[in-house]
């Protein structure tokens, strides 16, 4: 059993720092310095307990969202697991193009924020191995390259959503005149997961607090918050004064431009009224 639970260790910390091959990581905790999921959360719903149904029912809306080109595009590349996903993917809600040579302060510190914030899950995800749903229902996956790991890889809390909604909070912090963006950005990051079949509703709400007190964790490292520091410097010496937030337009939507959100980062539809973000910008939807 012990064997057993270390193996199962070795496989989650294989998979979150397979985007950081090659690169030196130094974490601002370590795994038993973090919060301790398996005390202040509880662990995935029964089978059957209500809970599990929502996660049935919302197993069966991540599927009709496949039927969207866009939609599925999108979870498919989100499904690439790692940092260089996220920078790229999250770019225009951020505002500006981040690398590791062009934005080294930046880089930096969504790369050791990002792994340190990931391992509050590699527990409870060896203790509970928690089984798919495209387990359960035998179905494929939108992305079925990663599905031999997967398999052997607990489902709760979901590693992509806490590594997506922790890199959203970090640059929020460094970019807080695009919060509305990038949180936007960050949760559709975590409900891709429903979409690719790869992950249960509760294991991204579980991920999304984990993330979250992570992340308040991160706040007490003296080292964290320098390099923090220097990362917004960063930002602002490149955007000169980063104060300018895209202007709220009140012309008629155009639904060919691709799907909109609110600013819960829920999909917007055409009754939705109130401000909306379609490809970036907010639109006041009438």
């Amino acid at each position: 059993m012990k064997k057993n639970f270390l193996t199962m260790m070795v496989l989650c910390l294989a998979m979150t720092m397979q985007a950081q091959e090659k690169e030196t990581v130094n974490a601002y905790f370590t795994p038993e310095e973090m919060p301790d999921m398996m005390v202040f959360l509880p662990g995935p719903p029964d089978s059957t307990s209500v809970a599990f149904m929502n996660d049935v029912a919302r197993y069966y809306w991540g599927k009709e969202m496949r039927k969207d080109p866009k939609r599925a595009a999108e979870a498919t590349r989100d499904a690439v697991y790692g940092l260089e996903t996220i920078i790229t993917e999250f770019e225009e809600a951020f505002g500006m193009k981040i690398s590791k040579e062009e934005t080294p302060e930046i880089y930096k510190v969504l790369l050791e924020g990002t792994a340190t914030c990931d391992s509050i899950c590699t527990i409870p995800k060896a203790t509970y191995m928690r089984r798919r749903p495209f387990m359960v229902f035998n179905e494929p996956t939108l992305y079925p390259e990663d599905e031999p790991i997967l398999r052997k890889n607990g489902s709760y809390p979901s590693g992509h959503t806490l590594l997506g909604w922790s890199a959203a909070l970090l640059m929020m912090e460094i970019n807080p005149e695009r919060a509305t963006e990038i949180l936007a950005r960050g949760y559709r990051y975590g409900e891709n997961r429903l979409v690719v079949g790869a992950h249960w509703q509760s294991d991204t709400d579980a991920a999304r607090l984990a993330a979250s007190a992570a992340y308040a964790r991160l706040h007490t490292s003296e080292r964290f918050l320098e390099q923090m520091k220097k990362a917004r410097e960063e930002y602002k010496t490149l955007k000169g004064n980063p104060s300018e937030i895209p202007s709220v337009k009140a012309a008629p939507v155009n639904r060919s431009e691709g799907p909109a959100y609110t600013l819960q980062g829920t999909p917007a539809t055409a009754t939705t009224r109130g401000i909306i973000i379609r490809q970036g910008s907010k639109t006041l939807q009438r």
